[in-house]
């Protein structure tokens, strides 16, 4: 498969594209970013992308499946503007580019409690990127709604904090579904569901995530 990322710079984008390039099934991995990475191997193609002005490297843009990784938070955007178009308007131009190329599967990494009916901006915001997407009619949609996530070598303090309670609380049986997930086990769940799933639209919520 030739696989295409958005998003490949997050802890998650680069868990998946060193899975995908140990991954005898992916021939080519193709990662769209700002600036190229250190990493070097003969599968990986880095295009030096300016995401305000896809259309540039549309021709690219063709393959088996894309994956979407794409994603930030409110405090590194500064804004809900600046979020909202790292986090929605960026995918959805790379999703329609991709649907317009004919490529046929889609990957998209949301979030828990994804919803466009949601009164929270965040969830509101990622649900409705996963219904435009819905709408384009990708032959095979995967939606994968982690919740928190576990980075390698994190300096955010919260996520450390919220990692420390909820390892507490899942070992004396307590909300065993919220559990943490490391990246690089999602990685490898992602890179997985082309081949795993039928063509259609699936959604592998949180607690289904381990198990898949």
């Amino acid at each position: 498969m030739r696989a295409l990322i958005i998003g490949a710079s997050g802890a998650t984008g680069k868990d998946l594209v060193q899975v995908m390039l140990n991954n005898p099934d992916y021939t080519e991995v193709i990662a769209f970013v700002r600036r190229p990475a250190e990493l070097k191997h003969p599968k990986l193609k880095q295009v030096i992308t300016d995401f305000d002005r896809l259309e540039d490297v549309s021709s690219e843009i063709k393959g088996d499946v894309w994956f979407s990784c794409l994603g930030t938070t409110l405090k590194a955007a500064g804004s809900k503007d600046k979020q909202w178009l790292i986090d929605y308007e960026i995918p959805m131009a790379f999703a329609h580019i991709a649907k317009r190329n004919g490529v046929p599967k889609a990957i998209l990494l949301s979030a828990y409690g994804a919803s466009p009916k949601s009164n929270v901006f965040y969830s509101k915001m990622k649900g409705e990127l996963e219904e435009g997407i819905s709408k384009m009619g990708f032959d095979q949609y995967v939606i994968f709604r982690p919740g928190l996530l576990l980075r390698k070598d994190t300096d955010r303090f919260a996520e450390k904090m919220s990692a420390g309670v909820l390892k507490f609380l899942n070992g004396i049986g307590l909300i065993k579904r919220f559990k943490p997930l490391p990246t690089e086990l999602l990685a490898k769940k992602l890179a997985k569901a082309p081949e795993k799933l039928a063509l259609g639209k699936h959604i592998i919520e949180l607690e289904q995530i381990f198990e898949f």
